[in-house]
């Protein structure tokens, strides 16, 4: 799919395809999913070279920002459906050439679609120009971030709470703790994957701040911005990093309270071979069949073979009791 989007006042006006009856130059062209003709397109409008899905995926800082035919391009690692139990992430290409942005996507995240929908607005947000667009872009998928990581360490502090709560809480309700093991997994396995974002986009902004020519000449506005996402993708980077030291605290917290738990029940069942094995002695010895044995002749001696099993079981407990290894 290829929108086009172009300047009418102080908004963004979108279109299907790359026709525009007043024959101005897009300020922005969304490549979701392209085909060849829609590649093709672009290219000899622009004069570039439109990277391919695999290109895109490539981890090389060298194939993910350079410079060729007169534009940058700049891949950063975009995080998607980090909402759900199963984020994605997807490369996403910015294109800059001649004041125009294009970006080159497979999945449609929500960050676009709320640009999208601002930029459109009349009043809305100013997108004189590619830049501006990418800027933006990259500020709502910041502010995605920042919302995902406030769930993450929401999700965290619960995780917390369900491994150290107190004495009373764990007799009260049994504890699952491969679920607890399988939720850390699953928020540090999105935490990474927003660590891997957030790496990309520092790296794309400074390449961008750069390389761009005439850099000492951008609006003020445009300067603060720029500085805003940097101190905004090192801010979340840091809580980020923070958040992954606590889950590894968690994860070895709880795999240390399933041993203590597997020792515990190693422990009952030592303890029950240890107080049953008297009882099991003397039972052997009265059952061997032997002729002479002074007390199968007397009356109480079944009785008193009974005392002694019991008596056998009870001491080692009360002993174990005695010295609290129950």
């Amino acid at each position: 799919m290829l929108n086009a989007y172009y300047q009418d006042g102080n908004r963004l006006v979108a279109t299907e395809g790359l026709t525009d009856p007043a024959g101005r130059r897009p300020v922005w062209i969304d490549l979701l999913s392209p085909t060849t003709d829609e590649d093709h397109a672009v290219e000899q409008l622009l004069g570039i070279s439109v990277p391919s899905h695999a290109e895109m995926q490539e981890i090389e800082v060298s194939s993910r920002l350079y410079s060729e035919g007169g534009a940058n391009f700049m891949t950063i690692t975009n995080v998607t459906r980090l909402d759900t139990n199963e984020p994605v992430k997807t490369p996403l290409t910015f294109i800059l050439k001649n004041g125009t942005l294009v970006t080159v996507r497979f999945i449609d995240p929500r960050s676009f679609q709320i640009y999208s929908a601002q930029c459109q607005r009349p009043n809305g947000t100013a997108s004189q120009d590619g830049e501006y667009v990418m800027l933006g872009l990259i500020e709502t998928i910041v502010d995605r971030t920042a919302d995902a990581l406030e769930q993450i360490a929401a999700a965290v502090d619960g995780i917390s709470h369900d491994v150290f709560r107190n004495r009373a809480e764990a007799e009260s309700k049994a504890r699952d703790l491969q679920g607890v093991i399988e939720h850390i997994g699953r928020q540090g396995d999105a935490l990474s994957m927003i660590q891997e974002g957030l790496v990309t986009i520092r790296r794309a902004v400074a390449y961008h701040n750069a390389t761009t020519s005439e850099a000492d000449k951008r609006p003020r506005e445009t300067r603060q911005r720029i500085r805003l996402i940097e101190r905004d993708t090192a801010s979340l980077a840091e809580h980020a990093g923070s958040m992954s030291n606590k889950i590894s605290f968690l994860l070895d917290a709880t795999l240390g309270l399933i041993n203590l738990e597997q020792n515990q029940i190693i422990k009952i069942f030592s303890v029950a071979a240890v107080v049953l094995l008297p009882p099991t002695l003397v039972a052997s010895v009265y059952g061997m069949n032997f002729h002479y044995m002074p007390e199968l002749s007397l009356p109480f001696g079944y009785p008193m073979a009974l005392g002694m099993m019991v008596l056998a079981a009870v001491l080692p407990y009360l002993y174990f009791k005695r010295r609290k290894w129950l």
